[in-house]
Formats: structure tokens, C-alpha cells, sequence
């Protein structure tokens, strides 16, 4: 089902260019966080992505575009190896995390999970407390330090301590779309990961919601690597400091759909002058 965020407006290049800001320069001398070598993820045997290689910079905040089919959720899944739930899944190719295979046998995934948080595109706080949603994962973990503190950390880290804290022992599924999506970014926050994944993180959320999380993708992105999946090519140009655009091969039958990366480059580039005429195309609105 096509909803607003899968619709792609006609958008002039120069607008996008006025939003994209030149954050990309000097990214060669960054430390590489995620070094992607041909990878291919396939479910039952259908193939789902190929081919895709790029490298994900440390303090940066990384978004994937593209049209609805073009595997950029699947993408983004083998980063902390959430594929390894979905039945019929299997990766080929590498993912190396500061140089180690996530797919190695010796890995855990519960581990990779920890370290490479994710946001997904709808709120899903539990049903508990907001303080206890916050506390869950370190409970779990066992993690050292008090509790409280971490919670408000993470709270504060998420811009969202000044609205909650003197609520914390109410429901969390009483809080707006706004406040439980920043909710779950701050749980993510609570176990201290290294990197943030967010599958579509404002898709569900008002304007108003959607400057936030915005906002705090910036302020996190001094602490945290930040990758995004978004339909809002605005949204990517706001804050992504290097931009990967995905299309959609199609076999010559017309019966199979795969996933591929197009074009890889810094945010500025991918909307003012991108290397590859189907970019152009997208980010122009001539398909979507």
C-alpha cells in the first residue's frame, strides 16, 4: 500500500541544494565505522539487494533513499543483523564493524544489537512505565551504574527529560507519537550503543515531531554514527552528511525486482550534481 511518505514530489535541484548543506567535505580522513562489501541479501531464494558496497563514517549521519521496493530496510537490517530474524533470510558478502565481521561465527548478535541500536518507523514503547522502558535494556543487561541516572541521561540525551520527568512512573503509551518515538530513541540511548540505526523514524509523526527528531540527529550525531532510512528526500538533505540512493533492477520478464546502490556520495553532491543520470532523475522527480 502506497502511503504520503512513498510519494516523491517534483522538487526542483536548486531547492535541495539550498537544503543540503556542504557537511560532507573532508569524509576520506574520517574513521570508517561500517566497511560494506558486496553484499546481497536473498529471502527464500529471491534476491532482494546485490552488489551494494559503501563505507559508513564515524560522527556522520548516513541516509539511504529510493523508491518503495528497492531493498533500503533490508539494507539497513544487516548492519546489526536483524535479518537473522526474518525466516528464509540469508547475507553474502561482508559487513565489517571497525574492521570485524558481524557475520563471523564467533559474533553475537545480541551483542551487535547492543552496540547498533535501531529506531524503528512506528513508536513501539512497551507497555510499562516510561521510566521502565527506559531501564529495560540495562536491567537486562545487567549494566553498572544507577539506574536512575542512566535513564535520565538517556532522557536528556533525547530531548524529551523536561516533558517527562515528573511522569515517569506513568504509562509510556500515554505519551503523543512525538514524545514515544524520541521515548524509543532514548531506550535505544539507555544500553550505550556506538551507532544508531533508524528505519524511517518520522515517517508516522507531524511536522512539528518531525523537526524534532531532526534536531536531535544533530546533536546525537557528536556522539553517536547515525544511519537513516528515509522517503523524505527534504528530511535527507536536512540532515544526512552523506547520502546512498537506491533503485530497482527489473529482469527483462518483468518477474523479478532487485535492490541496487545507484550512487553513494556526499548529501551536497547527490542533489546538486549527482554522478549517475537515474539519481537525477529521482531526486528531480521524474520517477519515484
Amino acid at each position: 500500500m502506497v502511503t504520503m511518505s512513498d510519494q516523491v514530489t517534483t522538487i526542483e535541484p536548486m531547492s535541495l541544494a539550498q537544503i543540503a548543506q556542504e557537511h560532507g567535505d573532508g569524509f576520506s580522513e574520517r574513521e570508517v565505522v561500517f566497511e560494506v562489501k558486496d553484499l546481497a541479501v536473498e529471502y527464500s531464494g529471491n534476491a532482494a539487494i546485490r552488489e551494494v558496497s559503501l563505507d559508513v563514517y564515524k560522527n556522520s549521519v548516513t541516509a539511504f533513499i529510493g523508491p518503495s521496493g528497492c531493498g533500503k530496510s533490508t539494507f539497513i537490517r544487516c548492519f546489526n543483523r536483524m535479518n537473522d530474524l526474518v525466516p528464509g533470510a540469508r547475507v553474502h558478502g561482508d559487513v565489517l564493524y571497525r574492521g570485524k565481521d558481524l557475520y563471523a561465527a564467533d559474533v553475537d548478535p545480541v551483542e551487535v544489537r547492543r552496540r547498533i541500536g535501531m529506531v524503528f518507523q512506528k513508536p513501539n514503547p512497551f507497555p510499562k512505565s516510561i521510566y521502565d522502558n527506559i531501564a529495560f535494556g540495562p536491567r537486562v543487561l545487567n549494566l553498572k551504574g544507577s539506574l536512575d541516572e542512566r535513564v535520565e541521561r538517556a532522557l536528556r540525551q533525547a530531548a524529551l527529560w523536561d516533558e517527562v520527568s515528573n511522569r515517569l512512573k506513568e504509562s509510556a503509551l500515554g505519551l503523543s507519537g512525538g514524545q514515544q518515538q524520541r521515548l524509543c530513541i532514548a531506550r535505544c540511548l539507555a544500553v550505550e550503543p556506538d551507532v544508531i540505526l533508524m528505519d524511517e523514524p518520522a515517517s508516522a509523526l507531524d511536522p512539528i515531531s518531525t523537526t524534532r527528531i531532526e534536531d536531535l540527529m544533530h546533536e546525537l550525531k557528536r556522539q553517536y554514527t547515525i544511519v537513516i532510512v528515509t522517503h523524505n528526500m527534504q528530511q535527507a538533505a536536512r540532515v544526512a552528511d552523506m547520502t546512498a540512493f537506491f533503485s530497482v533492477d527489473v529482469a527483462p520478464d518483468g518477474n523479478k525486482r532487485t535492490g541496487i546502490l545507484v550512487e553513494y556520495d556526499r548529501t551536497s553532491k547527490i542533489f546538486t550534481t549527482p554522478a549517475d543520470k537515474r539519481t537525477e532523475d529521482y531526486v528531480t522527480g521524474r520517477f519515484g
